[in-house]
């Protein structure tokens, strides 16, 4: 039975309130009154399709979830995260970025099934633990469902593949947009959509791999709670502890990185001892020494070593702190230099460094749903005025677009009326 215009307009206030949103923040968004907004939610005005759709962008929610009798705030994404990050609303570019965010999941989410597509993957495993109490026992739950999570997917002790890959083989879609600066990724989990990871484009390319393992750690070890903002001011939140040791672990396995260490010449204790027994008499006692000064672990090394794991040489260093294999002083020195010297030094080696460029893990995504798209309007099963409003929404240009089609010998008819997103 259609659900009536006055329990519309409580649905959509309902939304609203989840999202800790005032009806000024929505009628700005939608390009309304306030008062238009308030007669919208006592159901004293009609709401057109279009006004519901922008509304459930701005809300983050399924156009179709206003419509049904047995409406529930409280199971949206984008409340959830308001909940756990209350100062968002005061966030204009956050908040927009996860709006963009969910619509991109469900509209690559609903052109699957258009198509039928089965995404083969596995769902990612989930890991219960309890709430951590202090940052070592966060720091040790990190580590120990890293070293897991690696045996599961049979990674052994070698360096951790492209991380997007891992993640999407696993269930998890990946996205990279830009991001507020001090929002290092997100993570989503939509009923319709599953879970969602999105890093930061503006980030060096060796950050946001870090990024994507700490994002998987809150998809492993969070996902009850619908969704994680990962901001540095809020890194020592003992759930952002956890996924920071859980990211250095399974980029950095504690094996692999000492053997690799070790493969440098490095690592080894200054004086060791060793006694061979023998099957009659006293055991022979060796002792042994290496050379002076030959165990320090230059800025080289931590660069060849970043570069190795596809990690930051920043993050190389405290890993080379946490296994002990520096001293306090010499972590301090290396930290000092950090910003200065790797960079320098990393050239000196032929090495990248902070390669920038996060267009081509974008341009994946674009291709990805883009593709689905025109496979879906070659099919009738989506209109040509819904593909150009799949380009809006990517940035893609309509004339590329237009062009595109006609090169690839689909119909062109003249251009629909394109509402702008909100």
């Amino acid at each position: 039975m259609p659900i009536t215009q006055v329990e519309l307009g409580a649905h959509v206030r309902k939304a609203r309130d989840a999202c800790r949103l005032t009806q000024e923040d929505v009628a700005v968004q939608l390009g309304l009154s306030r008062s238009a907004i308030a007669l919208i939610e006592s159901g004293q005005r009609r709401i057109s399709s279009l006004e519901l759709e922008r509304l459930a962008y701005v809300l983050g929610r399924d156009v179709r979830s206003f419509l049904v009798e047995d409406f529930t705030a409280t199971e949206d994404t984008l409340a959830a995260l308001f909940r756990r990050h209350p100062d968002m609303g005061n966030q204009s570019e956050l908040l927009a970025v996860l709006q963009k965010c969910l619509r991109l999941g469900r509209e690559v989410t609903h052109l699957e099934a258009l198509l039928e597509l089965d995404r083969a993957t596995t769902p990612a495993a989930m890991y219960p633990v309890r709430e951590p109490k202090t940052r070592w026992d966060a720091i040790q739950q990190g580590e120990r469902a890293a070293v897991e999570e690696r045996r599961r997917l049979g990674l052994g002790d070698t360096p951790a593949p492209e991380m997007a890959a891992v993640l999407e083989t696993q269930g998890v879609r990946t996205a990279v947009v830009d991001l507020p600066v001090e929002v290092s990724g997100l993570t989503l989990v939509d009923p319709a959509v599953g879970p969602f990871v999105v890093v930061n484009r503006r980030h060096v390319r060796t950050r946001r791999r870090f990024s994507y393992a700490h994002e998987y750690a809150h998809v492993l070890l969070d996902r009850d709670t619908n969704g994680t903002v990962s901001r540095t001011t809020e890194q020592e939140q003992l759930p952002e502890v956890r996924a920071n040791a859980f990211a250095a672990a399974f980029l950095m396995p504690e094996s692999g990185f000492r053997a690799f260490v070790a493969s440098l010449g490095k690592g080894r204790e200054s004086r060791s001892q060793a006694d061979v027994w023998a099957e009659q008499g006293d055991p022979v006692r060796v002792r042994t020494r290496t050379v002076p000064n030959s165990q320090d672990i230059q800025m080289y090394d931590a660069v060849l070593i970043a570069h190795h794991f596809g990690t930051s040489t920043l993050s190389v260093i405290y890993r080379l702190k946490n296994l002990r294999l520096i001293s306090d002083a010499e972590f301090e020195k290396l930290k000092a230099d950090e910003p200065t010297k790797a960079r320098t030094v990393a050239r000196a080696l032929s090495i990248p460094f902070g390669d920038q460029d996060g267009n081509a893990a974008w341009n994946e995504f674009v291709h990805r749903l883009l593709g689905l798209g025109i496979e879906a309007f070659r099919r009738d099963l989506i209109t040509r005025a819904k593909l150009l409003e799949l380009a809006n929404l990517l940035d893609v240009p309509t004339a590329d677009l237009e062009t595109g089609l006609q090169d690839a010998g689909l119909e062109c008819e003249p251009a629909d009326v394109l509402v702008p997103e909100p």
